[in-house]
C-alpha cells in the first residue's frame, strides 16, 4: 500500500505531460504511486504514459479509457488508488519536488482528513501565489469551523490531499459532465470532514495558458447555475440545508454576481452580458429573495458589491475585463 496516490487525468496532454510526470517521479517522498488515466487521447499521451510506466514500473499505473471527461477520469483513478491519501495533479501542471514529503510530515503529526496547501499561479509574464484560505490546523472541526471553511476556502481540488476514506461516501465523488466540478466537489465534502490542516507552501504549480478557463469565455459558463442548484439539492438530501442556509445563500450570491459576471464579461458580447445580468438578478431573487439580509454581506468592499449588485457595478466589471484583454 502506498502512502500517497497521485491521480493524473490526461487528455491530449502530450505538450506538457513529461514535465508534469517528472515533477512526480522525482518527489523526495518515497512510497507513492502515480495513477495516470488516459481519457481517450488522440495524440501521443498514451505513448508517453507507457514510456514512463516502463521506466518506473513500481511507481506508475496507467489506465486507458474512452473519453469521459475530467470527473469520471478522477473517479476511476480513485477506484484503483491504494494510498492512504489522494492528491490530484492535472497533466499540464506540476508540483514542487518536496510537496508530497511536506504533506506526509503533516500526516505523521495527525491523520487529518484534508491537508491544504498554497498554489503558485504561473502566467506567461508573472507568478502569483494564492493561499488555500485555511487558517489553522484543526483536529476536531466544530460546526462554526465548517461554516467558515464554506465561506473562505479555495475550492480548487488540486491544492489538497484527501484521506482516501473520504471517498467511501460515493455522494462526494466528482459528478460527470460538470464544468465546475471542483466547486461542486469541495462544497459537498466540507460538511463531511472532521479535521483539516494547512501547509504554508505554494506546492502546486498551476500554469495559466491561453485557453485556461480561468480567463477565457465559454458558453459552458452557464453550467455554474446548475452546479449551484446541485449544491443546494445535496444539502437538502443530506438534511444539512437548514444548518448551512446562511453560508449557502452567500455562496449562491457570490457565484451569481461575482464569478459568473466576471467570466461572462470576457465574452465581449454586450447583449449576452445584459441578458446575463437580468438572468442572475432574477434568479437570485427567486431562490433567495431576502439575500440582502445575509449576515456575511455586511462588511468589506466585495460584499458591498454583492449586496448592492446592479447593472452599473456589473459594467464596471465588464470594462475592466475588456481592458485586460485589449
Amino acid at each position: 500500500m502506498a502512502d500517497i496516490s497521485v491521480i493524473v487525468p490526461a487528455y491530449n496532454a502530450e505538450k506538457y505531460l513529461e514535465k508534469c510526470l517528472d515533477s512526480l517521479v522525482n518527489q523526495t517522498k518515497k512510497n507513492i504511486e502515480i495513477i495516470a488515466v488516459n481519457d481517450g487521447s488522440k495524440d501521443n499521451t498514451l505513448k508517453i504514459l507507457n514510456e514512463y510506466k516502463s521506466k518506473y514500473p513500481d511507481m506508475i499505473k496507467v489506465i486507458s479509457q474512452e473519453n469521459q471527461g475530467l470527473s469520471v477520469t478522477r473517479n476511476n483513478g480513485i477506484k484503483v488508488a491504494s494510498g492512504k491519501y489522494i492528491v490530484f495533479v492535472d497533466s499540464d501542471d506540476e508540483i514542487e519536488l518536496d510537496l508530497l514529503e511536506k504533506i506526509w510530515d503533516k500526516v505523521t503529526e495527525f491523520p487529518y482528513d484534508i491537508i491544504a496547501f498554497d498554489v503558485n499561479w504561473i502566467y506567461p509574464d508573472k507568478n502569483q501565489v494564492a493561499t488555500s484560505a485555511v487558517i489553522w490546523d484543526k483536529r476536531e472541526l466544530l460546526l462554526e469551523d465548517k461554516k467558515k471553511l464554506l465561506i473562505d476556502i479555495n475550492v480548487m481540488a488540486c491544492n489538497k490531499a484527501y484521506k482516501k476514506e473520504l471517498f467511501e461516501d460515493e455522494s462526494v465523488l466528482f459528478v460527470p459532465n460538470t464544468w465546475f466540478e471542483d466547486v461542486l466537489f469541495t462544497y459537498k465534502i466540507i460538511p463531511q470532514i472532521n479535521s483539516i490542516a494547512k501547509i504554508d507552501f505554494p506546492g502546486y504549480k498551476y500554469f495559466q495558458r491561453e485557453n485556461s478557463i480561468t480567463y477565457t469565455f465559454s458558453d459552458r459558463l452557464n453550467q455554474i447555475h446548475s452546479v449551484m442548484d446541485s449544491i443546494l439539492e445535496y444539502y437538502k438530501i443530506q438534511s444539512l440545508y437548514d444548518t448551512y442556509k446562511d453560508e449557502l445563500e452567500y455562496i449562491f450570491v457570490r457565484y451569481s454576481f461575482a464569478t459568473y459576471i466576471k467570466r461572462l464579461a470576457k465574452a465581449k458580447d454586450k447583449k449576452k452580458f445584459n441578458d446575463g445580468i437580468r438572468f442572475v438578478k432574477s434568479r437570485v431573487n427567486e431562490v433567495f429573495p431576502n439575500y440582502k439580509k445575509n449576515k456575511y454581506l455586511y462588511s468589506g468592499k466585495k460584499n458591498f458589491y454583492l449586496k448592492n449588485f446592479n447593472s452599473f457595478f456589473a459594467y464596471l466589471i465588464y470594462y475592466s475585463e475588456k481592458n485586460k484583454m485589449n
